[in-house]
């Protein structure tokens, strides 16, 4: 970022300006930025909230700029615990002068209107938005602590000399569960304190359960690192909620999982508490057989997961370079993030891409044959592979899909967000990319029939109708009767 080592002392004077109105135990969805109007977040404060005295805070970042939701995610854990949370509406994947210059905008204006403790200042962030929370973090020497929800650091690992917590979220059948659980040794390797929370779901926003589970634990953290007071009956409880979840665990059978669990309970609760019991738990568990067959079985599992996915991204990239006749990588906010970059890292770059013209209806059915096996497989380990490797496949074909309409390479946009639709048929949203791409490439006909699915496939007529309305691609349609007929019934 421009001005990222400059934000302490940036944010120093901005405070000395006169306080603004606040309204605190409520979503303020559109906190619109005094000195730069045309950036806005998403903004709660707790109930309680008190210039008298200074609150730790969370900046969060969602992939599409929606800031409103992990604002909306946080809400109950902030006011159990005392954060204020900010959430861009402005920062989402693309263009890091766009992120950077929506998190400059949003942390200027927080610390004009309140009292920041800035010993406690977080980062949170999904996917795109997670990376954004990760370089932030990074870069501005202020982290408390960073919350990476579905993604990690992208291209740059964790440094040595700018240490800070890290809790780590990502969802069972989420195709970044590989690099998280990667991302959690390398940290443990580099000496971050940092915890990974698993949950049963795919690459989404974590639950609000786990967001508490979160907020709690930085909580900790800080009373360990002294830069909160300590609470002992707060850790008393904690640590009685983390056995709870670790003996559930092994009571259920789930050893391998339970000894991860008694595994990061004792790194967090060491110097807080006598976890000794809780680190004599962890060496027990680690001499199972069922604990060392995890471990090979979740390895297995991620090659398995490389192997189905890393022709078909070869094929991915195949298929822009044929058409731009470029082997430069893709953009680091492009397609790279958590999906081909991943994989290339993993030796995807071995793999044999399909030739010449047939580059697009192999790598369709190479799609498509990966979805119907999805769709078919019975086993749950197997299940969860193959829906992470068609997640993975979606993801980079859409982010291949924006690069190229950025580019105005509508046809080729059109292509990728076809094979996007191959791997989701019934996603509204890669639907619609469809459609704006067809009806800029000239298809008329084609975007009438890509529109038509998409309105059958979306859950709010209303927000349909009216992107119908503004979407600029589709201006040479709208005297269309097959168009107005889209409109006719919302």
């Amino acid at each position: 970022m421009l001005r990222i080592g400059l934000w302490i002392v940036a944010s120093a004077l901005i405070a000395q300006g006169p306080p603004a109105q606040l309204q605190p135990g409520v979503i303020v969805a559109h906190q619109v930025c005094t000195t730069q109007p045309d950036q806005s977040y998403a903004l709660y404060l707790p109930s309680h909230y008190s210039a008298d005295k200074r609150w730790p805070i969370v900046y969060a970042f969602d992939p599409d700029g929606r800031g409103n939701i992990p604002v909306e995610l946080m809400k109950d854990a902030a006011e159990h615990y005392g954060y204020i949370v900010a959430g861009s509406n402005d920062s989402k994947n693309g263009s890091w002068k766009i992120e950077g210059e929506a998190a400059q905008a949003m942390w200027d204006d927080t610390h004009a209107r309140l009292a920041i403790d800035e010993r406690r200042i977080y980062f949170a962030g999904f996917s795109g938005g997670a990376r954004v929370a990760a370089v932030l973090a990074q870069r501005c020497k202020c982290a408390a602590g960073v919350l990476l929800d579905g993604a990690g650091f992208g291209g740059d690992p964790p440094s040595r000399d700018n240490t800070f917590a890290i809790f780590a979220a990502v969802g069972s059948y989420d195709f970044n569960y590989p690099e998280l659980s990667d991302l959690d040794e390398k940290l443990a390797q580099a000496g971050f304190p940092h915890f990974l929370r698993h949950f049963d779901g795919p690459h989404l926003w974590a639950p609000t359960t786990v967001i508490d589970e979160a907020l709690a634990w930085f909580q900790l953290i800080a009373m360990k690192q002294n830069r909160e007071a300590r609470d002992e009956s707060f850790i008393t409880q904690q640590e009685s909620e983390a056995v709870a979840r670790a003996k559930t665990l092994e009571q259920s059978g789930q050893s391998y999982e339970a000894w991860r669990e008694y595994r990061q309970a004792a790194a967090t609760f060491d110097g807080l508490t006598d976890g000794a019991s809780l680190q004599q738990s962890a060496t027990a568990l680690a001499q199972q057989k069922a604990v060392r067959e995890g471990a090979k079985r979740e390895a297995q599992e991620f090659e398995e997961q490389n192997r189905l996915t890393s022709e078909i991204y070869s094929g991915l990239l195949a298929l822009r370079d044929k058409a731009v006749g470029s082997s430069q990588p893709p953009s680091q906010n492009g397609p790279s993030i958590g999906t081909v970059q991943q994989h290339s890292e993993m030796g995807t770059s071995h793999a044999n891409p399909p030739e010449g013209a047939d580059i697009f209806h192999q790598v369709e059915q190479q799609i498509v044959d990966l979805r119907q096996r999805s769709a078919s497989e019975k086993k749950e380990d197997k299940v969860r592979v193959y829906r992470r490797a068609l997640a993975g496949v979606f993801i980079a074909a859409g982010e291949f899909g924006d690069e190229s309409l950025v580019a105005k390479n509508f046809a080729l946009a059109k292509d990728y967000y076809q094979l996007a639709t191959d791997a989701y048929p019934d996603s509204a949203g890669a639907l619609q990319d469809l459609a704006t791409a067809r009806a800029l490439s000239g298809d008329r006909k084609g975007a009438l029939e890509a529109l038509l699915h998409a309105k059958e496939k979306s859950k709010d007529p209303a927000a349909f109708s009216a992107w119908l309305n503004q979407e600029p691609a589709f201006a040479k349609l709208r005297q269309d009767s097959q168009f107005r007929a889209l409109l006719a019934d919302q």
